[in-house]
């Protein structure tokens, strides 16, 4: 099932660091087509157009929490936005979030999920393992501008952009 046209959530942490994990929670930060300002990647796979922004969803924090996972709080997994009140289960490479103002704020397209790596395995000797099915997703910008905390997320489907 794909996600629900105008499900409402929002941005409960915007992540940056100089590469790996963890990345810190920060106030705001300016998005551009490779990603966000001050943000790093240790390893040449993990930038680029397509995987500009990783996004991790607060179901996936309490789910691992749940399977005794320790966490240090948002960034414990390497996502730039930790998001609120949208069901991850329903997103699909193709959706897209507008985050801010609907006409003029950002807009990110899931371009695929994130696939976890290694680099997590420090985190919990199960992991990668444990992370497969929420793991979160690597996206696109489609229209750069400022993230902030508690901005406003819109999911728009991408066949309701079809249709």
């Amino acid at each position: 099932m794909s996600a629900t046209a105008g499900e409402l959530g929002r941005i409960a942490a915007v992540c940056t660091g100089p590469g790996g994990i963890p990345k810190r929670p920060i106030e705001r930060a300016e998005l551009g087509a490779l990603g966000l300002a001050g943000d790093a990647h240790r390893y040449k796979g993990h930038g680029g157009p397509n995987r500009a922004v990783c996004i991790l969803f607060e179901q996936d924090y309490a789910e691992l929490e749940r399977d005794g996972v320790k966490t240090s709080g948002p960034g414990t997994f390497g996502e730039n936005l930790l998001i609120a009140g949208v069901d991850r289960d329903r997103l699909r490479p193709g959706d897209r979030l507008h985050i801010g103002e609907r006409e003029a704020g950002v807009v990110i397209e899931i371009h695929d999920v994130r696939e976890p790596c290694k680099t997590l395995r420090p985190l919990d000797a199960r992991f990668p393992n444990l992370m497969l099915g929420r793991s979160g997703f690597v996206c696109r910008v489609i229209r750069a501008g400022v993230l902030e905390r508690g901005q406003p997320v819109l999911v728009v489907p991408a066949r309701a952009r079809d249709s």
